[in-house]
């Protein structure tokens, strides 16, 4: 009888933290003049969250004890759960809710990406230690009007006013672009313009334009040397166009390699162009026509140098690969479904050398406590483990390690030296 009764005191107060927390929906559509209201609206929130984790963990407390594992367990359990969430998302489309909490898409349905980013990263910004209604720290102003704001539970950069509202990111050298670099960002779609990334020519002789709407992807060269202007225009797949595209966040990366294009929505290639003109890439800003009522909406935008332009099946002989196309949800060791293009290259890596054996390798940057972040790396690199048993890997020439923190690669104190740290590494064996 103590038991129920402890179990009713966690809940009471919980009861009328809920009943507090109805009847202020935050919408994409609403930007600063709602802030107030969406810092009551997280906080609230947090706090139900908080109530429902500690009283859950106390409840688990009451009728259940841990039971220690071996490593053949443990092995054994990652080969079960990810068969497990491999079929229980097989059938899964990508569905977001209109407040743009976030996708359900599965890795299944992304079996076939071969996107893969650079391997250094430029600039990453996914605004965790920006303020809530404020301009975002690391991005500048050229046009317009814009302001970072909440979408569902997730920071987002809204573009609220100008034709066209133009914003960059904050960089110390002007011209940071190479011949081969990756640009990634999640954008919302609602009914307004989409985002346009603006790709600038070294020598001001021109610039690119990649513009993802609702229906199509648009790409437009102009560049002045020699006169030359070139447009192309492709479009979306039906199960990600028109209505499907609206009210949901997608994905888009785009690879350049050698005045060589690819650009991808979600888990489809959609435009390839062989030829740019002959760009000088530079540097690149982020343009459109965004209002109060239809805000342009984009967040986790990430730029990096080397992006891989085709997968190849190589004899392989370095001493281990870094990657930081393995992307995880923040704090969390749930891995992105754009990570298969990252993922499906190092299957590859295997399956062209059968005798090679990896040391998967966790590692993070230095937010958190030290064993926080070793648990967190442990985790992530079992999951990436465990991935790559699904994807057909033999478990035997798989192993784990998480050094949290410990190894950096970057400096710390940077946006760029962060998302650097935030790595998962293949050591063969």
């Amino acid at each position: 009888m103590k038991k129920y009764t402890l179990i009713l005191g966690l809940f009471f107060p919980l009861l009328l933290i809920v009943e507090k927390s109805r009847g202020q929906v935050t919408s994409p559509g609403t930007v600063a003049q709602q802030d107030a209201s969406n810092h009551a609206n997280t906080d609230i929130s947090n706090s139900v969250n908080n109530s429902l984790n500690k009283t859950e963990g106390a409840i688990k407390g009451l009728f259940k004890k841990k039971k220690k594992m071996t490593h053949a367990d443990s092995v054994q359990m990652m080969q079960n759960q990810a068969a497990a969430t491999t079929r229980q998302t097989s059938n899964t489309t990508t569905t977001t809710s209109t407040t743009g909490q976030g996708s359900m898409t599965s890795l299944t349905s992304y079996q076939n990406y071969d996107f893969v980013p650079g391997n250094k990263v430029l600039f990453e910004d996914e605004f965790t230690d920006d303020q809530n209604g404020e301009f975002p720290t690391h991005w500048d102003l050229k046009k317009g009007q814009a302001i970072l704001n909440m979408s569902g539970a997730d920071k987002a950069f809204f573009l609220t006013d100008g034709n066209y509202c133009d914003v960059q990111p904050l960089m110390k050298n002007k011209a940071y672009l190479t011949q081969n670099f990756s640009v990634e960002y999640d954008v919302y779609g609602n009914d307004s313009y989409m985002p346009m990334v603006q790709i600038n020519d070294a020598n001001s002789s021109g610039d690119l334009e990649i513009h993802v709407g609702s229906s199509e992807v648009d790409w437009k060269g102009y560049i002045s040397n020699g006169d030359k202007s070139t447009n192309f225009g492709a479009n979306l797949p039906a199960d990600i166009a028109g209505s499907n595209f609206e009210n949901k966040w997608h994905h888009v990366a785009i690879a350049y390699k050698n005045d060589q294009m690819k650009v991808y929505v979600d888990k489809y290639r959609v435009l390839l162009v062989p030829h740019c003109n002959g760009l000088a890439p530079a540097n690149l800003e982020v343009e459109g026509i965004g209002s109060q009522d239809r805000p342009i909406i984009f967040k986790n935008f990430k730029i990096a140098d080397g992006a891989q332009m085709y997968m190849t099946g190589q004899k392989f002989t370095d001493a281990k690969i870094v990657t930081h196309g393995i992307n995880f949800d923040i704090d969390k060791a749930s891995i992105k479904p754009e990570s298969m293009g990252t993922l499906n290259m190092v299957m590859q890596v295997m399956k062209s050398n059968p005798d090679l054996k990896f040391e998967v390798d966790g590692h993070t940057d230095n937010t958190g406590t030290p064993a926080h972040n070793l648990t967190l790396s442990q985790q992530r690199s079992a999951a990436v483990m465990a991935q790559l048993i699904v994807m057909g890997i033999d478990a035997s020439r798989l192993t784990t390690k998480g050094f949290g923190d410990t190894k950096p690669i970057a400096d710390n104190t940077t946006l760029e030296g962060k998302a650097n740290n935030r790595r998962v590494e293949f050591v063969k064996q």
